[in-house]
Order: C-alpha cells, then sequence, then structure tokens
C-alpha cells in the first residue's frame, strides 16, 4: 500500500517519500513544490500560510498539477506550519488542485482523510521544471545581505551576514535548535499568516542575541526573498531588534540599514 509519510520540511526529505503520500509542514509555494517532487512523492499536502500576497502560499499547487502530481493545502489556522504530523493529526483543507479533486479530496476536509485518498493518486508524468537555486546576493558589502528562497539554502558563509528568508517564521516541530542554523547579525522572515505556528523563531533567536523580525504575509511573497527585500513591511519583531530600533511597520530594507549600522 502507498506509504503516507510526514515531515517537517521540504528542504529535508528522505527517501521514504518517494512514491510515497508525503505531508509536509512547508508552505505552499514554488521551492517547497519544487523539492517535493524532486524526492519523488506521489501526491502532497502542504500548509497555506495564509495563502498571503499573489497567493504565493499555494502557487505550489498548479505548479504540481503541471507536472501531474495531485497537491493540496491545510489551512494555517487548523494546524502548526512546520509540522507535517500535527498536519495530519488536526489539519483541514483549504485548497486542492484537480488532481487532488480528481481523488475526492475537498475543502473542509481533515487532513488525514485527504492523504488517504490521495493514495490512489497517479504518480507524475513529468519531472518538475528547474528551480532558480535561492540564493541572492541582495547587498554587497563588507557585511553582505543575502536572500534565501529558503532556511534550506543557509550555509556556514552566512555567519555574520544579514539574512532575509523567504521561509516562514515558526519553529519546526516546535525544536529551537530549527530556529536557524547560524549566528547571523539579524534576519527577517514571512509570518505565513501568523496562524497555529505563530513566529516561534523569533524568541528563540532572541534568546541568542540575534535581531529579527517577520514581514505580514500580504506585503511579500512566501518562499521569495527578493520580495521580501523588495515590498516586505515588518509585522512582528524581536526583542533585540526592537532594542535596536527596529519597529513594526518598517521596510526589510530599512531594517538591514538599521542592523548594518549597529556596532
Amino acid at each position: 500500500m502507498t506509504a503516507i509519510v510526514a515531515a517537517e520540511s521540504a528542504t529535508v526529505l528522505g527517501r521514504e517519500v518517494a512514491g510515497a503520500v508525503l505531508v509536509v509542514g512547508s508552505h505552499g509555494g514554488l521551492i517547497a513544490a519544487y523539492l517535493a517532487a524532486s524526492a519523488g512523492a506521489r501526491a502532497v499536502v502542504f500548509n497555506d500560510a495564509g495563502v498571503g500576497k499573489d497567493a504565493a502560499g499555494i502557487a505550489g499547487l498548479a505548479y504540481l498539477e503541471g507536472i501531474g502530481t495531485a497537491a493540496a493545502a491545510v489551512a494555517h489556522t487548523s494546524a502548526r506550519i512546520g509540522d507535517g504530523a500535527d498536519a495530519l493529526a488536526r489539519g483541514v483543507v483549504s485548497h486542492a488542485n484537480l488532481l487532488a479533486a480528481a481523488v475526492g479530496v475537498a475543502p473542509g476536509m481533515g487532513c488525514r482523510e485527504a492523504a488517504e485518498r490521495l493514495r490512489a493518486a497517479p504518480l507524475a508524468h513529468s519531472p518538475p521544471p528547474p528551480y532558480d537555486e535561492g540564493r541572492h546576493l541582495l547587498q554587497p558589502g563588507a557585511i553582505e545581505v543575502w536572500g534565501l528562497d529558503s532556511i534550506g539554502k543557509v550555509v556556514a558563509s552566512d555567519t555574520g551576514c544579514v539574512l532575509v528568508i523567504g521561509s516562514h517564521a515558526a519553529l519546526h516541530g516546535g525544536r529551537p535548535d530549527s530556529a536557524l542554523p547560524v549566528a547571523a547579525r539579524a534576519a527577517v522572515f514571512h509570518d505565513a499568516g501568523v496562524g497555529a505556528g505563530g513566529v516561534s523563531r523569533l524568541p528563540v533567536l532572541a534568546a541568542r542575541g540575534i535581531p529579527a523580525g517577520a514581514v505580514d504575509g500580504m506585503t511579500a511573497r512566501i518562499g521569495d526573498a527578493r520580495s521580501l527585500w523588495s515590498t516586505g513591511v515588518l509585522a512582528h519583531l524581536n526583542a533585540p531588534a526592537l532594542a535596536r530600533g527596529a519597529c513594526p511597520g518598517m521596510a526589510v530594507r530599512e531594517f538591514a540599514a538599521l542592523t548594518l549600522g549597529f556596532h
């Protein structure tokens, strides 16, 4: 029988995902859809991340439909983003692509029932289209500002840099060690509509002395660091960020400039 696999993030998927129904805590944006398809999932259920600007939180559903993969998303208020097990246990479907609908998945359905129905979905007929590597140098200088479409794109050399990250601001599975793998000078995330997962990375980073914030989900596309940089407006800030003079309503570019100038 086709397996149902729960995972915290599309950035860390094992061989067990190939041919399985994947219930993943990631948002349903393009980069997460690409990673799920690259892992060979038969069908995928994401978190809708509040849908957000340009419906980026569910853009991956149409992307996957294009290669023949059934996909759905649970409401961000029904389960914690970054926690596939919670989605499987408590999630309620909010969106489904045509291939998921064809096997009976519909809004209002519990995630467990949806996952069971997705066992009958066909395998993809095409590999996923290429996706940009997801790392962008937003501002060069003695201290660089890097845009990362996903937290999975963080590398060791990002230590000491200002990071603008397209990922949601919630911990993976509630684990503090998932907040950020490097000691950045400052970090910005997407609030993913806040929802059941909150912005739990921010207090963890505060305890590490890292100024951090999250943009209002309607001001920038989730999974798109350049969108956060261009139009993102901060809605949530931790204590170190506030201590440096940051405030809600501040543009991401202003926040970056503030943290670069602080000694």
